[in-house]
């Protein structure tokens, strides 16, 4: 899944939330009001639209403090077959 679809998904659970979008990878998630609910949200959307579950390491997921850190995770995952 590329970038843009993945900021896409993020962005329709942000708008769900009433809150502004994203709209730079260099925010900090915090600075862009993104929460982890709204991570697992993103996760779960994903999901259903790739048809299958994602597999996470939660080490990685540790270590996300901007926008651009989720993008590049949910693209990481989204590659793993």
């Amino acid at each position: 899944m590329d970038r843009s679809e993945i900021l896409s998904i993020m962005n329709l659970v942000m708008a769900k939330r009433g809150r502004p979008a994203i709209q730079s990878e260099t925010q900090t998630t915090r600075d862009a009001n993104f929460r982890s609910l709204d991570f697992s949200e993103t996760a779960l959307r994903i999901e259903t639209k790739m048809g299958r579950e994602l597999a996470f390491d939660a080490a990685a997921m540790r270590r996300i403090e901007t926008v651009k850190d989720v993008l590049d995770f949910f693209q990481d995952v989204t590659k793993a077959t």
